[in-house]
């Protein structure tokens, strides 16, 4: 039997609310709003409640990279690192496939939004791999997974909040994710053999269309090098964000404010691409999303207080338990309703909603928060490409002008591999403990 009380009641009024296409950030807040009512607690715990949930230092990780990445993109950092991988990758077959895998995991990292990643650089890449014989559905698929997948390389937002939510080092979530993201990347790679392609390119020659470089009229050798002394500076920003974390120099959330002054110093004084106009229009694009992502956390403190309240942790935890004595069994329930979630919703509003129940099980059961913090990460990435109603999907069938059929069509492929290795990943421990038991 399951509990209909008021924290029930607030899971389905936020599931209505979201199919009447209300915010989600409203959705929250009203469907918690309703349960505080019926369970008889003024409003005036409100404001308290909010202040409490978003007045936590390491949440300030959240805007302050958002703001790096907008940088990055604005000042050109981006794109002169985006310009290094092309010239890199460019003699190795696959040829656009490669690049597009390439700077579809690297935008979504420093955008820290998948469906913002397939928007900013989606037609580009299509275009381009189209030209290079791949098929359009095919690329679309590409884009959808390489944007989501993104998510889980550090320095990832999602991971922020996880920390914050699970009370996990986000220092230890960053390093972990390294080699289950890396091979998250490979496995893109080894579908891209399976691509039927119309045409081959010998050299893929199309790969001067993706930011032309001013010497492309070099041999490769010195490309390379041109490239890379280009790019220098953009390709040290995980070095110093990394680096800085694991020697102790700062904290993550630290690290998100060093990110954004590394940005400032390397576009204004070695590239000297800043402007005032390109500074104010960084700031309020930052601004913004970094707003819809606090307001997010805001609604979210007063849904997770309603869930402590109403013991939903210990019910529907209870239940989780109960449905096997075998934990695998228990992780694949748990991963199917994440997988199943992230087909509707984003993995912010995901985590704040579920994890409070999701963890305790974790803990029972002597997982490893760390580990299980990637596994909710890859999973809530499939989530975003998973057909029908995945968000990057309807992003990419809006900037490619195809049909969703088509665009999940050719996601699939993707979808197989990355759901392998989210198996592999969770069979494997050691992939997301390696690098903090070697470096810790």
């Amino acid at each position: 039997m399951f509990d209909l009380g008021a924290g029930t009641q607030m899971l389905i009024l936020f599931f209505i609310l979201l199919v009447l296409r209300l915010p989600v950030a409203f959705a929250l807040g009203l469907s918690a709003l309703y349960a505080m009512w019926t369970l008889g607690f003024g409003l005036d715990l409100v404001g308290d409640l909010i202040a409490t949930g978003i007045a936590k230092f390491s949440l300030l990780a959240i805007p302050f990279f958002i703001l790096a990445g907008a940088l990055m993109g604005s000042l050109g950092i981006a794109e002169r690192m985006i310009r290094f991988f092309r010239v890199l990758i460019g003699t190795l077959p696959g040829g656009m496939g490669v690049v597009g895998t390439v700077v579809c995991l690297f935008w979504g990292a420093v955008s820290g939004s998948g469906p913002a990643s397939v928007a900013a650089i989606g037609p580009l890449i299509v275009k381009g791999m189209e030209e290079d014989g791949y098929n359009r559905s095919f690329a679309a698929g590409l884009v959808c997974t390489g944007a989501a997948l993104s998510i889980v390389i550090p320095p990832s937002i999602g991971l922020v909040i996880y920390g914050v939510i699970a009370e996990t080092s986000i220092s230890h979530l960053f390093i972990a994710a390294i080699i289950p993201g890396l091979f998250m990347g490979i496995l893109m790679l080894l579908t891209l053999p399976f691509a039927k392609k119309t045409k081959v390119v010998e050299g893929s020659p199309n790969l001067n269309r993706l930011m032309p470089a001013p010497y492309s009229d070099l041999p490769y050798g010195r490309r390379l090098w041109r490239s890379f002394l280009d790019s220098f500076w953009g390709l040290m920003t995980p070095v110093v964000i990394l680096g800085g974390i694991y020697s102790g120099a700062f904290t993550p959330t630290e690290a998100a404010l060093v990110a954004t002054v590394y940005a400032l110093f390397v576009g204004g004084l070695i590239y000297r691409t800043l402007t005032l106009r390109g500074l104010y229009d960084s700031l309020t694009d930052a601004a913004a999303s970094s707003a819809v992502v606090m307001l997010v956390v805001a609604y979210a403190s007063l849904f997770g207080w309603v869930v402590t309240v109403d013991d939903l942790i210990g019910h529907y935890s209870s239940v989780l338990l109960g449905i096997s004595d075998n934990q695998w069994v228990i992780l694949l329930v748990i991963m199917v309703i994440l997988l199943i979630a992230g087909m509707f919703m984003d993995a912010i509003t995901i985590m704040f909603i579920c994890l409070p129940i999701f963890l305790p099980v974790s803990r029972e059961l002597g997982w490893d928060p760390v580990w299980f913090g990637i596994l909710v990460m890859i999973n809530l990435a499939i989530g975003l490409f998973t057909p029908p109603v995945g968000i990057n999907l309807y992003v990419a069938a809006n900037v490619t002008r195809l049909p969703l059929e088509r665009v999940a069509q050719g996601a699939i492929p993707f979808l197989i591999t990355a759901v392998i290795g989210l198996a592999i990943v969770a069979a494997i421990p050691e992939m997301s403990s390696f690098l903090v038991d070697l470096l810790g």
